[in-house]
């Protein structure tokens, strides 16, 4: 089965999927990424930083081992000025050239505009007479992001049992050194293992992942 994980930003794709990358390549599968953002290159952030994103991201790619990777470099925390017509063009190529039987997004109600705005860029790439090689679409919860979106709550109905791939997944969360820190901050250790912990009591497991389906082709 090809699959393609769709992250706003790198790390996303660790916090809402992460587990589910891992089990999903040891039972054979094809994982492709598609990141679409990077740190824009307009003096707003520091060289550094630049720098450390670059080797984050380098370490990344080796430790999921990918089958193909995708960075689209659009300006983190500016996709309400992007381009529609041009994004979705460039994320329809990328979809077009993976052929993903499942389709991994960031949750539409997600507070961050840039979750939303790739959400439906992406689901715009999905109609079944245009990609019919798509089964199916789920929407992954990436905390501090769907865990703050206010009314518009995230109604899990999938679940992928990860107990043997929660420690794998803190290990690639640790490469995002600058994106985590301590309790009560959401994106620490303890609190990833908390919500995994709280998904796997509703699935039956010790740790799970969660996700909406919003379409199953069976």
């Amino acid at each position: 089965m090809k699959i393609l994980v769709v992250s706003p930003h790198p790390d996303d794709e660790t916090l809402g999927a992460g587990g589910t990358i891992l089990r999903a390549k040891d039972e054979g599968n094809e994982v492709s990424w598609l990141n679409i953002t990077s740190i824009p290159l307009n003096g707003k952030y520091a060289q550094d930083i630049i720098y450390k994103r670059e080797i984050q991201l380098r370490e990344i790619e080796k430790f999921y081992d990918f089958s193909k990777v995708y960075h689209l470099n659009m300006p983190t925390t500016e996709l309400n000025n992007i381009d529609s017509v041009k994004a979705i063009d460039d994320i329809s190529n990328v979809i077009s050239e993976v052929r993903p039987e499942v389709l991994i997004l960031p949750d539409y109600n997600d507070v961050h505009s840039d979750h939303k705005r790739v959400f439906e860029w992406c689901y715009s790439c999905s109609k079944v007479f245009r990609y019919p090689y798509i089964k199916k679409i789920m929407t992954m919860e990436i905390v501090s992001e769907t865990d703050f979106s206010g009314m518009n709550t995230f109604f899990p109905n999938y679940f992928v049992n990860i107990t043997d791939y929660i420690e794998s997944k803190i290990a690639a969360l640790r490469i995002y050194e600058t994106e985590i820190a301590p309790p009560p901050f959401p994106r620490s250790e303890e609190n990833i293992r908390a919500l995994a912990t709280v998904r796997g009591s509703m699935a039956g497991v010790r740790y799970a992942e969660a996700f909406h389906i919003i379409k199953y082709i069976k």
